[in-house]
C-alpha cells in the first residue's frame, strides 16, 4: 500500500495540484459486472487511491489489479492469472480531469453533475474514456460517483471462445470516492 501511495503522490505532484485544493482517498471502490444471463461475474475493490484537485478539476486513480474480490476464489485467480495478467500489469490507472470542474460550486453543500475525460489505463492498454458522474459536498466532504462501460477487447482482454458466453459483451464499472482533504 505505501508503493500504491507513493505513486498517487507522485502522479499528483506531475499534476501540478496544490495542498489546499487536494482532496485524497486510499478507500475508494470500484466495482463492475461483467456477467451475462449464464453467469454473475461481479468483483469490487475498496482500496482505490484517488486524488482530486477541486480548483483545477485534474483526478487520478490507481488500483491494484489484485485488490480485486470476487465471490468465488476460482473467478479472482482466472481474473488474475488469465484475463488482466496482474503479474505482469500490477495496476490500472487514470489520468485526467473533471472538464466543468469552473461550473461546479464545491464549497458549497449540493450536488453537481460532473463530465470526466481522461485516460484509462488497463491491461497495459491506455485508451481515451469520457463519462458523466455526479459530485457531492456532504458535511465538507467531496464524493464522486460515475458509472460507464468499457469493452475488454479495447484493453488487449482475451475471453477464450469456450467460455465467452458467460461475459457480458462490455463490462459496467462503477466508481464511488468520499474524499479527505489532505
Amino acid at each position: 500500500m505505501k508503493i500504491l501511495l507513493s505513486q498517487l503522490l507522485i502522479l499528483c505532484m506531475t499534476l501540478g495540484l496544490r495542498a489546499q485544493d487536494i482532496q485524497m482517498t486510499r478507500t475508494g471502490k470500484i466495482s463492475f459486472h461483467a456477467g451475462s444471463s449464464l453467469e454473475d461475474i461481479d468483483a469490487t475493490n475498496n482500496e482505490v487511491a484517488s486524488a482530486l484537485n477541486t480548483k483545477t478539476g485534474e483526478l487520478a486513480f490507481t488500483v491494484l489489479v489484485k485488490s480485486f474480490h470476487f465471490r468465488r476464489a476460482l473467478m479472482e485467480e482466472h481474473f488474475n492469472e488469465i484475463y488482466l495478467q496482474s503479474n505482469k500489469f500490477p495496476r490500472c490507472t487514470f489520468s485526467g480531469r473533471v472538464i466543468n470542474v469552473a461550473t461546479l460550486n464545491l464549497s458549497k453543500e449540493g450536488e453537481y453533475p460532473a463530465n470526466v475525460e481522461g485516460d484509462l489505463t488497463i491491461h497495459g492498454v491506455t485508451r481515451k474514456i469520457s463519462t458523466p458522474g455526479t459530485i457531492r459536498v456532504s458535511q465538507g466532504k467531496v464524493s464522486a460517483i460515475t458509472k460507464f462501460r468499457i469493452l475488454p477487447g479495447d484493453y488487449n482482454i482475451s475471453i477464450p471462445g469456450v467460455v465467452a458466453n458467460k461475459f457480458a459483451n462490455d463490462v459496467e464499472v462503477n466508481v464511488e470516492c468520499l474524499y479527505e482533504p489532505r
